[in-house]
């Protein structure tokens, strides 16, 4: 296959021309370049999308295949213009932010979407939804029906996470000492592997498989996530998936808080500075942790065990380096700070309560 990746230099681009190469495709990747190489092996074009004429040098060729990562409604319309001609396949990355609702639990892909943006370009991250339902309308409208797949990514770790959602728990779980955690156990979380989204991307391609997919992992509790990676990284062993066990432990090395006190202590959600990532209080996005995920399931995509996905993070992120900033998460001394807090107020509570 002679397969045209758009993009080929960041994380998941990048992971998906590798595994492209590995099949052993002619892999072109375009991109501006300022993201990183691609990988060895992969021709590159210098390309600037947001020029009316950037992809001239690529409408020029024949592709069996097209992958797109793009989040901008604007390059996709044109790329979509300049490649539709070549009888090629092509696959739009797009997002689980495209739907109207987050909250419903087993959301499948014929669920309302939101309005699409109509500008060319996103100018901020609350517009990333619109602008990705506006991409998948531009591929929509330029292919036909078997011609394109739109496969819409849940969340994404592994290893090269930069975003820390995936490895600040069994990082911290290998740190040792107490390890504090948000209180919400049945919370629903849900994380695709980098690297099997990026193996399956290629085989929608190789295989020309048509339609609209949630690429989302399995769905498990919090305490369950937790528990994986305790496991991942040496500290326990997680109850196994089917043991009926309603609600599993998680390692006694966790010291839970409550959700409103952390919240009053300037602990964020989900991600980002002083935050304890993949909690997510507001029922009302629930649901993007809890896609279905069967339509992807019976089209091939296949996921290695979570246990897997967060040991080989902590591996990455130890050879990165423990000491680095992230994306997410505690620092040593804001965790170590909020024990001492929370010990304080525990021991202010009347006893029995």
């Amino acid at each position: 296959m002679k397969l045209l990746i758009l993009g080929g230099t960041a994380w998941l681009g990048h992971q998906t021309a590798a595994a492209a190469l590995a099949a052993g495709h002619d892999v072109t990747c375009a991109a501006r370049g300022s993201s990183g190489e691609p990988p060895a092996g992969a021709d590159f074009l210098r390309v600037d999308r947001d020029a009316d004429d950037g992809l001239a040098a690529a409408a020029g060729e024949h592709w069996d295949a097209v992958i797109d990562v793009s989040r901008q409604p604007g390059q996709v319309r044109r790329s979509v213009r300049d490649l539709r001609s070549g009888g090629c396949f092509y696959v739009l990355v797009s997002t689980g932010n495209v739907y109207a609702s987050q909250r419903e639990l087993g959301q499948a892909e014929d669920a309302p979407l939101l309005a699409p943006l109509a500008a060319d370009v996103m100018d901020s991250m609350e517009s990333y939804g619109p602008a990705k339902v506006a991409c998948e309308q531009a591929v929509a409208a330029g292919f036909g029906a078997g011609s394109h797949a739109l496969v819409r990514a849940g969340l994404i770790g592994g290893p090269g996470d930069t975003s820390g959602r995936s490895g600040y728990w069994p990082l911290r779980f290998a740190q040792g000492g107490p390890v504090l955690v948000p209180d919400v156990p049945n919370h629903p979380t849900q994380l695709i592997d980098v690297r099997d989204l990026a193996q399956w991307l290629v085989r929608v391609a190789e295989q020309r498989t048509a339609g609209v997919f949630n690429a989302v992992g399995e769905t498990a509790p919090f305490t369950e996530h937790l528990a994986e990676a305790a496991a991942a990284a040496g500290a326990g062993e997680p109850p196994a998936r089917n043991s009926r066990v309603a609600d599993p432990a998680p390692p006694r090395i966790t010291v839970p808080a409550a959700p409103q006190w952390l919240r009053e202590q300037g602990v964020n959600e989900w991600s980002g500075p002083r935050s304890l990532p993949l909690w997510l209080e507001d029922p009302d996005w629930h649901g993007m942790n809890a896609r279905s995920n069967a339509r992807a399931r019976s089209a091939g995509l296949r996921l290695r065990p979570l246990r897997q996905t967060l040991k080989d993070t902590l591996a990455w992120e130890e050879a990165a380096g423990v000491g680095r900033p992230r994306g997410a998460g505690l620092t040593p001394a804001e965790e170590r700070d909020l024990l001492a807090r929370l010990e304080d107020a525990n021991a202010l509570l009347p006893e029995g309560s």
